[in-house]
């Protein structure tokens, strides 16, 4: 399941890169920005591993190359004795495929500028910190990206359409952040791999992009922004969408005339303008987990059968005239 994959993934790849490498021999140059990363980060404890007469690929927080013993990972996770902006010497270690900096709570300025450099990197995690200013253009230019995540910052302005243009992306993590303007039209074009989009909690406002519509996303969670209009798209018959999140939104359409998708396990719509009434084809829908449907301008009965009656009351209530299992019945 795709999505238990995305929380397990980063647990899982943490531990390992965590564990010494049994590599030998790192590259001199490779160390020398190594130290400088170090120096530029008022040599914190959680670097005191990190002794230019020991071999780097024994270091914590790093992991080397087996074959060619190039650094291939930086993983720093919760100080708050590090401080102070990326250094630019994370653009100098060329091999990098892993750049995680999560937690660092003192951590700021804008997302490093020779980071796009990187040109082998696949795994960007820099999240929990105070880095602020716009997503940068430039991560387009990271072509091997699959996992992207700057959840949980202080980034402001608009999302840049050129993300679309990675290829090989399956997750987008741009949540908890204080981004304004639209939803990329051209988030409706990838090519190659369909990532799963988080944008929650921020200050995002217009009509999602038609173009959202042409793509099988798995999941998708844009709630607690702004947004109005028209959202039917995103769902489909065909489709083998997972989660949907729109809650706390201002989005109006009929949900009368939404297609389910099978596999939809999670549906959050609360706190919304939605009206018509809840499709017959949630009682087919036999793997739903979650499904909140309150503060909205619904009506008529809600369907009986499948897991509909197995959701309390506050997933239906302040409808405008929803009756029904488990709310009061129809008059």
């Amino acid at each position: 399941m795709k999505l238990s994959l995305h929380f397990l993934l980063p647990l899982l790849l943490l531990s390992a890169l965590l564990c010494p490498s049994s590599a030998v021999l790192c590259h001199p140059q490779d160390k020398k920005v190594l130290l400088e990363i170090k120096k530029a980060f008022n040599d914190p404890y959680v670097l005191s591993s990190w002794n230019p007469d020991t071999d780097c690929c024994y270091w914590y927080c790093v992991k080397c190359d087996r074959k060619t013993h190039r650094i291939i990972s930086l993983v720093i996770l919760t100080d708050n004795k590090i401080s102070g902006p990326i250094p630019p010497q994370v653009g100098d270690l060329p091999f990098l495929q892993t750049l995680v900096f999560h937690k660092l709570s003192n951590i700021t300025g804008p997302i490093q500028p020779a980071i796009a450099k990187l040109k082998s990197l696949k795994f960007l995690w820099l999240s929990w910190t105070n880095i602020s200013g716009s997503v940068p253009d430039f991560l387009s230019q990271l072509k091997n990206l699959t996992f992207l995540d700057l959840s949980f910052n202080n980034l402001t302005g608009s999302i840049p359409s050129s993300l679309s243009l990675l290829p090989n992306l399956d997750a987008i993590h741009l949540d908890r952040n204080k981004l304004t303007g639209s939803i990329p039209a051209s988030f409706g074009e990838f090519q190659g791999s369909i990532p799963d989009l988080y944008l929650s909690h921020n200050q995002l406002t217009g009509k999602i992009p038609a173009s959202l519509g042409k793509l099988d996303f798995n999941t998708i969670d844009f709630s607690r922004n702004k947004l109005e209009g028209d959202a039917s798209m995103l769902f489909g018959s065909n489709k083998k969408t997972f989660l949907v999140d729109l809650s706390r939104n201002m989005l109006e359409f009929d949900m009368s005339k939404v297609e389910i998708p099978k596999n939809l396990q999670y549906l959050d719509l609360n706190h919304n303008r939605i009206t018509g009434n809840i499709p017959v084809g949630f009682t087919a829908d036999s793997n739903l987990q979650f499904f909140n449907v309150s503060y909205n301008r619904l009506c008529g009965e809600i369907p009986v059968g499948g897991k509909l009656q197995s959701f309390d009351y506050s997933s239906y209530f302040h409808n405008k005239c929803l009756c029904g299992a488990p709310l009061p019945s129809c008059k």
